[in-house]
């Protein structure tokens, strides 16, 4: 299998075939990613996608679930996605669903038919960082689009019968802004229904325009206890059925998973449990981390 780099994805796809059809990311500017700061975005050959898929289907007797890599595939047009599913299912077909990282610019260039044929190709279980429900903090994080059109687009999908989870960076909007950025993106979350919310704390990138804005003092970062409260705040104010909410980042203090609504309760009195087990010095400190594996792209 042919793999470009550092293979990102997410920790629920663990169990997934990972194929690569693109290596980048084809917008490559979001201000607290380094990921793909040295990987051009480009697409591989449908060629080397056959290759792969015939040699996965060497290895695997079974294989249920493809996700594909790298930054972000749906930004490839509906034809060349189209061409990928076809493909797999004629070398795999026994593959039930197709998933992918995608981003809100990469839904755009889609008409709402080219959406339904994707989805009826099982492309599915959409993977998006929508980061935030706060205008200013896509702005600073400069995601190259706009909350209403994430909302637009969002819907467009779910007319189309495609399934997808989105991030939520806690501490997003810095230090002092917690509760304000946990009724905006729990407004969101109410309004967009995602099948699966992951959520994780902002992590300081090397390199990145995060990292600049905090050094020079224009960002100020939130406190452990900060973004644990964010955290509980914006899951007491979700009013959603049959979703999942994964807050098991390694950027989670207080790792916790569960069902909405079911297990509301159960997740607000771990993150409470959480609290009262860290210290008081650790909670009130700003704990951001250098490193790869601090990026809230939620790429494991």
């Amino acid at each position: 299998m042919k793999y470009t780099g550092t293979i990102y994805r997410p920790p629920f796809e663990a169990k997934s075939l990972l194929l690569q059809v693109t290596s980048g990311c084809s917008h490559n500017q979001c201000s607290f990613c380094s990921m793909y700061q040295d990987v051009p975005f480009q697409i591989e050959t449908l060629e080397q996608i056959e290759a792969d898929l015939k040699e996965a289907r060497h290895n695997y007797p079974y294989v249920q679930r493809i996700f594909l890599v790298n930054g972000d595939p749906f930004a490839l047009s509906a034809d060349k996605l189209k061409a990928i599913g076809q493909k797999i299912h004629e070398i795999l077909p026994e593959v039930e669903t197709i998933a992918m990282y995608a981003s809100i610019n990469n839904i755009i260039n889609k008409t709402d038919e080219e959406l339904k044929e994707l989805r009826n190709l099982r492309i599915n279980d959409l993977n998006i960082g929508v980061e935030s429900g706060l205008p200013e903090v896509l702005e600073c994080f400069n995601k190259g689009f706009t909350l209403e059109e994430a909302k637009r687009q969002l819907r467009r999908l779910q007319v189309a019968g495609i399934d997808y989870s989105v991030n939520i960076i806690l501490g997003g909007a810095g230090g002092g802004k917690g509760l304000q950025h946990a009724q905006a993106s729990s407004q969101l979350l109410n309004e967009i229904k995602p099948r699966l919310i992951f959520v994780g704390g902002l992590h300081l990138e090397p390199g990145t325009r995060m990292e600049e804005l905090i050094q020079s003092g224009a960002f100020t970062e939130s406190t452990l206890r900060e973004t644990i409260d964010e955290e509980a705040a914006m899951l007491g104010m979700l009013n959603l059925e049959n979703t999942i909410f994964y807050g098991l980042h390694p950027s989670n203090a207080v790792p916790v998973y569960g069902h909405l609504p079911e297990d509301k309760q159960d997740l607000l009195a771990a993150l409470q449990d959480g609290l009262n087990s860290i210290s008081k010095d650790y909670l009130d400190s700003a704990h951001l981390k250098k490193g790869p594996e601090g990026n809230l792209s939620l790429r494991l």
